[in-house]
């Protein structure tokens, strides 16, 4: 899936997009996460283990959520065809605005809610047929996956195969510092940032899906 310039340019963006929104969440969450379940579900665990059942209930809610955007994710690229990237992206840009608004009439709780659909929804972006896809809103897979290409190169194949991978990596790295200092700014105000960023990406891949191909 990373075999393009285009899906590079557009999995970069979208991973360094939800590196941002984490960022906003985990500094407003205490230490939970809006796009990163690995870290929800070893806090579920821990948290189970120390009796803190309402912090359990927390990491729970979240994952929930998260899984609910990863299904209306799902049915929009089986119900959408070719046209289900920019659909996607609208879609999350929509979530994130309505969070956004919810912060700004002290809604915190259905800001988060919106926020957690939101990167549930994108990790469909490179969905085929309602299978298996990329994930975006992670990277443990993508920096595996650096160490196997690597391997691969050092002994005979493609030298520089791993380097997409380490960029989706690097991306949300830079999108989470980003994150942090739009929070440390506005707050989750910042969402707006991100609600933007989304509409600007599902504008640009329309307009990249009817552009003739040569």
């Amino acid at each position: 899936m990373l075999e393009s310039r285009r899906n590079i340019a557009l999995a970069c963006a979208l991973s360094m997009l939800a590196g941002y929104v984490d960022g906003i969440g985990f500094l407003h969450l205490g230490g939970l996460f809006v796009s990163f379940m690995s870290g929800n579900s070893t806090r579920l665990g821990v948290s189970l283990a120390e009796a803190q059942w309402w912090q359990a209930a927390g990491a729970l809610g979240l994952i929930a959520l998260f899984v609910a955007g990863a299904a209306a994710g799902s049915l929009v690229v089986l119900g959408a065809g070719a046209e289900r990237q920019p659909w996607l992206l609208l879609i999350e840009a929509a979530l994130l605005a309505a969070a956004a608004l919810c912060h700004g009439y002290g809604l915190p709780n259905l800001a988060i809610a919106g926020i957690v659909l939101a990167m549930g929804l994108e990790n469909a972006v490179f969905q085929i047929d309602g299978g298996a896809g990329l994930g975006l809103t992670y990277v443990t897979g993508a920096l595996v996956k650096v160490g196997q290409l690597l391997a691969v190169g050092l002994t005979g194949g493609p030298r520089w195969g791993w380097v997409p991978n380490l960029l989706l990596w690097a991306a949300l790295v830079a999108g989470s510092a980003a994150g942090a200092l739009a929070y440390a700014w506005i707050n989750l105000a910042a969402i707006w940032f991100a609600a933007g960023a989304a509409l600007a990406s599902a504008a640009i891949v329309a307009v990249a899906l009817r552009r003739p191909r040569a």
